[in-house]
């Protein structure tokens, strides 16, 4: 639990977009918290609008763009940034971190470390050598113990109306969890817990390769038929690759990994389903992006997570077939047309 010497101080959110500003907002209704963006306008922007992507400021939250003063007054920190720049973040903050600070991430893709000279698209395979979680970036770039994963089906703009959602808290470390349900959880959002800390982190970065297919399918005009189809295909091949990963097939059958895969192939307020929708309409994969304004991680994800499945030999046809649309371009409609007359036999054979 969290002890005294952690009850009277701020908590830090690091990242001000639309999940760490909705994060920041559900942990002030039980704490004051310390918003870090790294524009100085929009901290002027929040601390005077009391107002950020759309979203009304809580009362309780300072917006601050000094990572020294994050570490300095807050020992339980949410690091909320993508995982493109999530390594690049860690190694400005691991400076001020100490080893009695608790770290509980939200970001959901991978971090890849390649050898000098070699890009993504360079390398023919990828092991898990080169492809590291959040928790482990982490691990590697601070002195931080007590790590954490918060992930499930946890969309902005309905934690932002305080629909009623749940999360999962992740990590080897009880106190971490528990810190973690005391501080989020509310009337509102429910808090699980779950010791396999790879598995979930791995659970929900795969499960946007299955939202971007969802969007597709949906772009193209089918139905429900079709979607329930995809998605419990989906949920077995994020089980195979997980595995191989590192994960344990319990993390990708709770919250985070079938609450997660659900909400995300069913809601066009999802990043990664609307970046398959607006591929099946025929929309440039750089166009969509670009007009975006918020990363996709799907997108990256897609593409390593190809690369590990061709290494390990694991038989992923629908991040096959989606690779082929992003990277080799193959059209949503023949990549739909492979996956129906691929011949599957066994419905369920990982249990």
């Amino acid at each position: 639990m969290i002890s005294n010497s952690l009850s009277d101080k701020p908590v830090g959110v690091i990242g001000a977009g639309n999940f760490g500003t909705v994060i920041a907002n559900i942990l002030a209704i039980n704490r004051p918290v310390l918003l870090y963006a790294r524009n100085g306008h929009t901290v002027k922007h929040i601390n005077h609008k009391r107002e950020n992507r759309h979203h009304a400021i809580h009362s309780n939250i300072t917006a601050v763009n000094d990572l020294a003063k994050i570490a300095r007054e807050c020992d339980v920190i949410f690091p909320m940034v993508p995982s493109a720049h999530f390594r690049a973040m860690m190694k400005s903050l691991s400076p001020f971190l100490q080893p009695y600070h608790i770290l509980i991430h939200g970001t959901k893709g991978f971090d890849v470390t390649l050898p000098e000279g070699e890009t993504i698209d360079s390398m023919p395979v990828l092991d898990r050598n080169s492809v590291k979680t959040m928790s482990e970036v982490i691990r590697e770039e601070s002195v931080v113990v007590r790590i954490g994963c918060l992930a499930g089906p946890n969309l902005s703009k309905e934690l932002a109306q305080r629909q009623p959602a749940a999360t999962v808290i992740a990590s080897h470390f009880d106190e971490v969890i528990q810190t973690g349900k005391k501080l989020l959880r509310n009337d509102r959002f429910q808090v699980y817990e779950n010791h396999d800390i790879v598995g979930v982190e791995i659970a929900g970065v795969l499960k946007n390769i299955i939202a971007i297919a969802a969007g597709a399918l949906s772009g193209l005009g089918y139905g429900e038929n079709a979607k329930g189809l995809l998605v419990s295909r989906g949920a077995v091949e994020m089980i195979y690759l997980g595995r191989a990963l590192g994960g344990d097939v319990k993390a990708f059958l709770g919250v985070a990994g079938i609450g997660d895969l659900v909400t995300t192939c069913n809601s066009p307020l999802s990043r990664n389903f609307t970046v398959g929708y607006r591929l099946a309409k025929g929309e440039k994969l750089d166009d969509i992006l670009n007009d975006m304004g918020e990363i996709a991680e799907g997108v990256n994800t897609i593409q390593i997570a190809k690369k590990c499945a061709d290494h390990y030999k694991i038989r992923a046809l629908i991040t096959d077939r989606l690779y082929k649309v992003l990277f080799e371009g193959m059209t949503v409609e023949a990549a739909l047309d492979f996956l129906m007359r691929f011949p599957l036999s066994a419905d369920i054979d990982f249990i």
